[in-house]
């Protein structure tokens, strides 16, 4: 038999059995990698999340891909396509919400291809383990923090502001209730001044909600913007309207700006989640499932409430577990 007419024969009996031609080499070729779905590599908690994935799948051999999904659903779902068709190991989700991440879930599912979620969360699906952090605890602890500045000014009548992450995630909607709970534990029952929910996740986008917030609520005296970069723009909006020293700031998650603004006081208080340490951890699930290893399907990482009374002792354990040891 000539070996074209063999390729031919095995090429048709592939295709008989369900699966492509020569899929079986490419697959062999993919399937040491570890992929990491993000919502977005612009913002910083991501890119610290996914070094701590990527640390993790190379200490095991494995070799590893971020793809960006820039907030899309379609990009997100698209991305989820390439991978499997590619036959990766193993793919870390961070979904762009928790709504759109159960069509993921299933096309993995339906290929065979385990998934591991990475904060966020979703509303069904099956999967080998979820690595979050308690925001609404987190969040509480900010509620307070800020409920006790607040009462320090005498500014506790003022309304609050809350530039939130999408309220279609499970953490934001835990963030929105932790951060609440947490002014009215503190003792503060001030009108919300507005929710506006970001889109874009960037300082451009918050510095015009803080604008129209500052211009509709003159009595505004707090503000609490719900992820990280953001907050700079946030505190720009506050400059640019000279309302310095008016309005009480605080945040959430950290990027090394951030130490100083604490150290300052222009920053109350921020619950710094500890993403690197949580793709540590989600590329160890991925492996130890990977491996044949029994795997906990929930995994909790502490948010760390980082205040600037205290922004000098935690300041080691945030270069690590917070930065990525991106800061000197």
């Amino acid at each position: 038999m000539k070996r074209r007419t063999f390729m031919q024969l095995a090429a048709g009996a592939a295709l008989a059995a369900g699966t492509a031609p020569f899929a079986i080499p490419r697959a062999l070729a993919a399937a040491k990698d570890i992929v990491y779905l993000t919502p977005g590599l612009d913002l910083p908690f991501w890119r610290y999340l996914a070094k701590g994935v990527e640390a993790a799948a190379k200490e095991k051999g494995y070799g590893f891909q971020a793809l960006d999904s820039h907030n899309s659903p379609q990009t997100q779902l698209q991305n989820a396509q390439d991978s499997i068709a590619r036959g990766v190991a193993g793919i870390v989700i961070s979904p762009t919400d928790s709504s759109t991440c159960p069509s993921v879930l299933a096309l993995a599912k339906q290929a065979g291809v385990p998934v591991v979620i990475a904060d966020i969360g979703t509303n069904s699906g099956d999967y080998v383990s979820f690595i979050i952090s308690n925001n609404y605890e987190g969040a509480k602890g900010v509620g307070l923090a800020l409920a006790a500045a607040l009462k320090k000014k005498g500014w506790q009548d003022g309304s609050i502001g809350l530039i939130t992450i999408s309220q279609a995630r499970k953490n934001g909607q835990a963030r929105t209730k932790g951060f609440r709970d947490g002014l009215a534990e503190g003792g503060v029952h001030a009108k919300e001044a507005a929710l506006q929910q970001m889109q874009s996740y960037t300082a451009d986008e918050t510095f015009k909600f803080t604008q129209d917030m500052l211009t509709a609520n003159p009595d505004m005296r707090g503000l609490w913007i719900q992820t990280d970069q953001p907050a700079i723009g946030a505190l720009r909006a506050i400059k640019a309207a000279r309302r310095d020293g008016e309005i009480l700031v605080a945040a959430f998650d950290g990027i090394p700006e951030f130490v100083d603004l604490l150290k300052s006081g222009q920053l109350v208080a921020s619950g710094m989640q500890q993403p690197y340490l949580m793709g540590v951890k989600s590329g160890e699930a991925m492996v130890k499932h990977l491996a044949g290893e029994t795997v906990e399907k929930e995994v909790s990482v502490p948010i760390l409430a980082v205040s600037s009374e205290n922004i000098d002792q935690l300041l080691p354990t945030v270069k690590q577990t917070v930065f990525a040891n991106e800061m000197g």
